[in-house]
């Protein structure tokens, strides 16, 4: 898709790239999220890069690799509804429909990569951190079960959370289908050397160096114009260079953030002024 982005008083043409991740064990969902490896959008519709022809940029254009949140932690839309996984678990409690999914799904992949077993005790979230253990309670019948988020979804009007065949059954889901449910994350499930098990919180990647990218060209010198018109204001932009498809492409980053929520605040500026298509990098 062909967008124009305005930079000042000036016209970037850029093209948004965007790929598919499974959700409730790869069902046909219209669910898209950023490419890890190439430019990355967070928000629906956003451009990524621009549609130039470019010279081969020098080696000082480049940047240290970036470390991106994994491709389950991005923010994702279906069917045009966007959705921001929580990065910290920590008091969530919610009540809402509890589902389940079968075996449609069995064998399918999940939104992080793992095989979908519909007799694991697993569950499908829209937002929790994938890999946490939530504690959910069929409010109509007062069973409770420990069971393990690992794939996106329901993506059903009203529906909290899709459980596995296992876990419905053992709460007492499977037979009606749904029911009333409350889920308590607890967190990352750790067992000590004398077999208590405890839960505690996923390691955190608030804390780190992040920058926004606020454009990707294809030709080397309007990027290097652009960088330099962003360090005179802000201090800190580098340009870092990527090939997709064999197109050499000039990612402009701004900024040495200490935090994701810094950073994050500081895109929300950069997409007030006329930069929608910003969005948070990370580097190692």
């Amino acid at each position: 898709m062909i967008t124009t982005v305005r930079y000042g008083c000036k016209a970037i043409f850029v093209a948004t790239l965007l790929v598919s991740f499974a959700a409730c064990g790869g069902a046909n969902y219209d669910v898209r999220v950023l490419d890890s490896a190439e430019v990355q959008v967070v928000a629906p519709g956003s451009p990524g890069t621009t549609a130039e022809s470019s010279p081969a940029a020098s080696a000082a254009d480049k940047t240290a690799p970036a470390r991106e949140l994994k491709l389950h932690q991005r923010p994702y839309t279906v069917y045009g509804v966007r959705y921001d996984p929580l990065s910290d678990h920590r008091g969530y409690v919610e009540e809402g429909v509890a589902s389940w999914y079968g075996d449609d799904f069995h064998g399918l992949k999940t939104s992080n990569g793992e095989v979908y077993n519909m007799n694991a005790m697993t569950a499908a979230h829209k937002t929790l951190p994938l890999g946490i253990y939530v504690k959910v309670r069929n409010l109509r019948n007062g069973s409770e079960a420990i069971i393990r988020v690992n794939d996106r979804g329901p993506f059903v009007k009203g529906r909290l959370i899709d459980l596995s065949f296992a876990a419905a059954k053992a709460l007492g889901v499977a037979g009606p289908g749904t029911a009333p449910g409350r889920v308590e994350a607890l967190g990352n499930r750790v067992q000590d050397a004398n077999g208590q098990i405890r839960y505690e919180p996923l390691p955190s990647y608030d804390i780190g160096s992040y920058a926004v990218q606020i454009g990707a060209f294809t030709v080397a010198d309007n990027a290097r114009r652009v960088a330099a018109d962003m360090k005179s204001r802000y201090g800190a932009a580098d340009i870092q260079e990527g090939e997709i498809d064999g197109q050499r492409y000039y990612r402009v980053r701004v900024g040495h953030y200490p935090s994701l929520e810094t950073a994050e605040a500081a895109r929300i500026d950069f997409e007030r002024m006329n930069c929608p298509g910003a969005f948070v990098v990370a580097f190692e």
